[in-house]
Parts: structure tokens; C-alpha cells; sequence
């Protein structure tokens, strides 16, 4: 039998209080406008911790605030991933300002201050940065979750992209790579080996600088890519890249020159350490502008015609305008799903060209009805 409730709702200044001991034996007090609304809610709470106590209902989760979940995140989690610094941005811009001072399972239970937060969100960044920002949060919801801060995770709706008008830049045509690999041969061999080997695989900036010539089969024309920067690849994965025709002789070039394991090597002969490297940014400026590649103006801002991952965007979508398979390009890319590579996929507007009679040239059953109609017709 559970405890009987005895008490009332107390008048204080025209309004009811009612008070009441929580299941963690803590003294808790609210104020209601009308005796029976205080008097019902008190209930309530006294009949929820009797089901705590019975071990019938799960207890409810102490008044941490959002910021505190902000700094377990960057403790705990955001350290060991490779966009740490987008996380720690994030948090930082958006996500503290706007939901630090909110109470933790108050938001799990009422998500309309983080509907509120999306809705300000879409007015003054781009969908693609909106959904990032609230990737980020529902993740650091599952974790208040399995710290128990939280009964329920929350539901975040996160705005759908639209692949095919995503704003990508690449080089668009044969003479646009002939320039642009000319300029770069004037920074020297090693500069137009990253370069040449970006346009014709694809590869990351992290990956190509952490490639080995114990990556690069000769024989076999592949290279494995199983790693980046500061550890394994984007996916996680082990993939292969064939070795195009127009590669080839500059890797086997770049063999004969190069004394280092490292297939891309700095100034120093060690491995670039990020993206923001020389060669990434610098160096690239420099070919560019050198190609005749001016800069573009765009919703009001200056920017290069092309950035380093433009070379990647490049390898793909000539893949695509010569024939090249979507699902071939989806595994070189190292794409986890088709609908990353599908961007790339109205580049190729002669795709069904060979595959129209692939199924025959009409149902057999109906053929005798279909020609005096197309006669007619």
C-alpha cells in the first residue's frame, strides 16, 4: 500500500503553492492560479514518486541545464572525433547561446524551445550548415540519454538537402584541367603529382597526404586508401582507386623522385598535417590565379574558383560526363550510400543510351496490339 497524500495546496499572495518531497528526498514547491490546478498537480507528483518508489516508474532526471551537457560533449566525445573543431565551433555559436540555460529533461519532454531554435536557425545559415548544427545535437542528446539526464531523446526535424542544387565547383572541361595542371607544374613536381593524382582519383586532402608508395600497386593499377590525416579514412573504411591512364606515368615519376615512404610530402619531407596546410590552400591560390582562374562573386562574397575538394568534385564529374558507372564512382569516392554520388548522376545525360532495348523492344503478349495502334498514330 503506498503512503496516503495529506497534503493541501497552500493560498500565497491570490495564488495556490503546493509543496512536496521528490523520490531523491529533496523539499520541491510550485505555484499554480487555482486551487484545483495546484491541487491536481500535487497529486500527481505525490503518485509519481510513490510509483518511483515501488520501482513502477523510472525517475525523473535531476535539473541539469543544457550548457552541462555542452561541457561533457567537449570532454568526453568531441576530443575523439576528427571534426572536433566544428564541434567545439558549434557549440560555441549556436548551440550554448541558444539552449545553455534550458533545463535538460524539460527539453526531452517539450521540444519546442529546439523547434523555436531550427526556425531561427534556417533564417540566417544554410540548410546544409542547419542540419550539421542539429546533427550535432541530437547526437549530444543520445548521450544525455545514456547518462540518464534525459528519459526520452527528442525528436529534432532536420532540414532535407536537396542534392541535385547543391553549389559544388569544379573544373568543367579539358582545357580548364590542361591550365590548371600547367600552372601547377610550375610549383614544381611534387606539387603537380598531389594535383595530377587528386583530379584523376578523387581522393581527400587527408588522404592523399597520408598515402605510402606501400598504398600504390603498379602492377595491379590500384591504390588503397585506408587512411587520412590523424587516422583511418572519412568512412572508416578500406577502399580502392584505380590508377587512371593519364596517372600513371606521373606516379611512376613521382616514384623514381621521391626517397620518402610518404608518396606527398611537405617542404620538410614529413607528412602534411591538415587542410590547412600550404599545398591545400596557399599553393593552390597561387596556381590558380596563375591558370587565369579568377575568383567568383557569389551571394555577395568573393570566392576561388575552385577549393582543393573542387579537385575532387572534378574527378567525379568527369567520370560521370564520359560514362563512367554511378556505383564504380560511389565506391572510389568511398561514399556510404548512392544518394551522396547521385549529385553527379545528370552529368550524364547519354547514361540509358545502350540500355533502351535492353528488355526487348515490347511486351510480347500485346505486340500484335501495339503496331496497328503506333500505324494509326
Amino acid at each position: 500500500m503506498g503512503r496516503r497524500a495529506t497534503g493541501r495546496p497552500i493560498k500565497q499572495r491570490g495564488k495556490w503553492r503546493i509543496r512536496w518531497v521528490d523520490e531523491h528526498g529533496m523539499r520541491k514547491s510550485a505555484v499554480f492560479e487555482g486551487y484545483n490546478d495546484a491541487l491536481s498537480a500535487l497529486r500527481k507528483r505525490e503518485h509519481e514518486v510513490e510509483e518511483i518508489r515501488r520501482g513502477e516508474r523510472r525517475a525523473r532526471p535531476s535539473d541539469r541545464r543544457f550548457a552541462e551537457l555542452c561541457d561533457l560533449w567537449l570532454e568526453k566525445r568531441a576530443p575523439k572525433k576528427r571534426s572536433e573543431k566544428d564541434d567545439v565551433s558549434i557549440i560555441r555559436r549556436h548551440l550554448r547561446p541558444a539552449l545553455g540555460n534550458h533545463i535538460l529533461h524539460a527539453l526531452s519532454v517539450n521540444p519546442d524551445p529546439i523547434e523555436d531554435f531550427t526556425d531561427e536557425l534556417l533564417e540566417r545559415v544554410k540548410e546544409k550548415t542547419a542540419r550539421n548544427i542539429l546533427t550535432l545535437l541530437g547526437s549530444m542528446m543520445r548521450l544525455a540519454a545514456e547518462r540518464e539526464w534525459i528519459l526520452k531523446v527528442p525528436k529534432i526535424a532536420k532540414p532535407k538537402i536537396r542534392l541535385f542544387d547543391q553549389d559544388y565547383r569544379y573544373l568543367r572541361s579539358d582545357e580548364e584541367i590542361a591550365r590548371f595542371l600547367g600552372a601547377a607544374d610550375t610549383e614544381g613536381d611534387r606539387v603537380f603529382a598531389m594535383y595530377a593524382t587528386a583530379l584523376y582519383t578523387g581522393l581527400r586532402a587527408g588522404e592523399l597526404a597520408a598515402l605510402t608508395w606501400a598504398d600504390i600497386d603498379f602492377d595491379r593499377r590500384l591504390i588503397s586508401v585506408q587512411r587520412s590525416f590523424e587516422g583511418p579514412t572519412k568512412s572508416k573504411d578500406l577502399r580502392y582507386v584505380p590508377i587512371l591512364d593519364p596517372l600513371l606515368p606521373v606516379l611512376r615519376a613521382r616514384r623514381v623522385s621521391c626517397a620518402s615512404k610518404i608518396v606527398f610530402t611537405n617542404e620538410r619531407g614529413t607528412m602534411h598535417a591538415d587542410s590547412s596546410a600550404r599545398i591545400f590552400q596557399d599553393v593552390l591560390h597561387r596556381v590558380l590565379e596563375r591558370a587565369g582562374f579568377e575568383e567568383e562573386e557569389r551571394d555577395g562574397q568573393r570566392r576561388r574558383y575552385i577549393t582543393f575538394h573542387g579537385l575532387r568534385h572534378t574527378f567525379a564529374s568527369h567520370w560521370m560526363m564520359r560514362g563512367g558507372d554511378l556505383f564504380k564512382l560511389q565506391k572510389i569516392l568511398g561514399h556510404k550510400s548512392v544518394q551522396m554520388t547521385q549529385r553527379y548522376a545528370h552529368l550524364a545525360p547519354t547514361a540509358f543510351a545502350t540500355d533502351y532495348a535492353r528488355l526487348g523492344s515490347a511486351p510480347p503478349t500485346v505486340v500484335g496490339q501495339l503496331i496497328p495502334l503506333l500505324k494509326s498514330g
